[in-house]
This record gives C-alpha cells, structure tokens and sequence, in this order.
C-alpha cells in the first residue's frame, strides 16, 4: 500500500478534502482511519456519502488500519489515510502503519483547546502526540489546502507558549 497523503482533518471529507487534497495526493481511495467513526453507522455512512467521484473510501477502526495496511492484496493501492486526531496517528503507527509525513490540515475548537495556526487548536493530549510523533520522525506539514505554503507545524507548536497554559 502505498500512502500517497496522511491528513488529521477532524471534518473528515469536506469540500477542501474531496476536491483539492484528493486530487493532489493520487490517491484512488480514502481510507478514514477512526476508531469513533467506524463504530458509528451514521456516521460512517456520511462520510461514505461525501467521497468524491471515482473514489474508494473505507472507515476503518486502528486496529483494522493496521491488518490492511500489512496485507498484500492492497500493495497496489494509492491511499489517502484521513485520521481526526493526532492520537490516532500515533496509534496507527503503533499498528505498523509507515507513516513518514502527516499534513496537519484542521483541528476546530474546542474548549480547553488553544489555537496553534489558522484551522488548528490543541489541548495537552494533543500536544503529547504531536511530541510522539515528531520523536518518530514524521514530519508535520501544517497546511490547510494543499496551495498554502509548506509550514512545519512542530516548529509552530513549539514557539507558542501552549505549553505553560494548558
């Protein structure tokens, strides 16, 4: 399996998703890789419903994610792997999932959440994982759409004062 993109959109797949970042990552197929997601019918069926034309999606749960992305059947796949949180990635990760570099496109607010760019905002656990990660080596490519420019998104989170406040 060949991962073409990996985004932490918590919307899931929205017009910026199946419009532009779909067409840029050549991909032919979306797997959305959320525990919460895949354990909610409703839910999975509206994400399912979003895809864009002649595109394969799947809602998968982590665990799953990490089964498929070791099967052979799929080695010819071109997937964008859409997460909703940086936990996940890391997980994911865990499971074996050879994720080099995760563009950080929109994580809304919430409270107890500070905003770390334009379309992002953390809370500690968040925080924690991105750590994790940059640890790892992934690199964080914090990007709304796919014409902004390239923002290390560590290097952000890191010059704020995020860190004392939560």
């Amino acid at each position: 399996m060949e991962i073409r993109l990996a985004r932490i959109d918590d919307r899931l797949i929205h017009g910026q998703v199946a419009l532009v970042w779909s067409k840029e990552s050549g991909a032919n197929r979306i797997i959305v890789i959320s525990d919460k997601v895949a354990n909610d019918e409703i839910r999975s069926t509206l994400v399912k419903q979003a895809a864009p034309p002649g595109i394969k999606v799947n809602v998968v749960s982590v665990e799953k994610a990490g089964r498929v992305f070791k099967n052979p059947k799929y080695e010819s796949e071109k997937v964008f792997l859409l997460f909703e949180n940086p936990e996940d990635v890391v997980r994911s990760i865990k499971e074996g999932i050879d994720i080099t570099i995760l563009n950080v496109g929109g994580m809304q607010y919430k409270d107890g959440k500070l905003r770390v760019s334009k379309a992002v905002f953390v809370n500690h656990d968040d925080i924690k994982n991105f750590d994790i990660l940059h640890e790892q080596g992934v690199t964080l490519d914090g990007r709304v759409v796919a014409s902004d420019p390239k923002l290390d998104f560590y290097d952000e989170l890191t010059k704020i004062k995020i860190r004392e406040e939560i």
